[in-house]
């Protein structure tokens, strides 16, 4: 809203799917197909809500956690694919001569598209998983002196907190793999280049981080 106040023309991109992106009065909204519906989407995130009240055994959890983010992430990782591939609509944005791309990089379909465009990127985000923020903006983490999301440890561990610490940041490393690492190949083909996930992270040239990060 502020920026159309100033005088700016604002275009946003969503999927058919999309949950709860609507019209506005003061943006343009653009859509693009995807394999989906927009059932499937809501389908899937209140699974994910009554998930975390189930009482199962640990093993059993992360087997289970691993089927349904491995399942969620490819439909997601879908969107971004038909809307990269989708060459009227991308030619359009390539031609409305943009002066810079705001996304939240949580999917890094956004970062892409910026690339592509060639244009600035603005990162508005909460957070991100596995440390991505922190290879983005080559912040050092070490996981022996920073306590990892959840971990309930303080910044000043013990030999055993940090034992664990290692454990939750190897087990999100694997998750986030399998999550994140399709973009990198997909970034690749698109911009016919080699990109990484972590390149895609370090595009932005500004961080909006809405999250208290101390």
């Amino acid at each position: 809203r502020q920026l159309h106040q100033r005088g700016h023309d604002i275009v946003v991109l969503a999927s058919e799917a999309s949950m709860y992106i609507k019209e506005g009065t003061f943006y343009t909204l653009k859509r693009y197909p995807v394999p989906f519906r927009r059932e499937d989407i809501e389908g899937a995130f209140l699974k994910l809500g009554h998930g975390v009240f189930e009482n199962e055994p640990l093993l059993q959890r992360v087997v289970k956690t691993y089927k349904k983010v491995k399942k969620d992430s490819a439909l997601l990782f879908s969107a971004c694919s038909h809307l990269l591939h989708n060459k009227e609509l991308m030619a359009s944005l390539v031609e409305s001569s943009f002066d810079a791309v705001l996304t939240d990089p949580l999917l890094p379909c956004g970062p892409i598209v910026a690339l592509y465009l060639a244009l600035p990127a603005v990162f508005f985000l909460n957070s991100l998983p596995c440390g991505l923020d922190f290879q983005g903006t080559q912040c050092p983490s070490p996981p022996s002196y920073v306590p990892r999301a959840l971990s309930l440890n303080s910044d000043h561990m013990t030999f055993l907190p940090r034992v664990k610490n290692m454990l939750i940041f190897l087990s999100e490393s694997f998750l986030c793999n399998v999550v994140y690492s399709p973009y990198g190949a997909l970034a690749s083909e698109v911009l016919q280049k080699d990109v990484t996930v972590q390149d895609l992270m370090g595009s932005a040239s500004v961080w909006l981080l809405r999250t208290d990060f101390v």
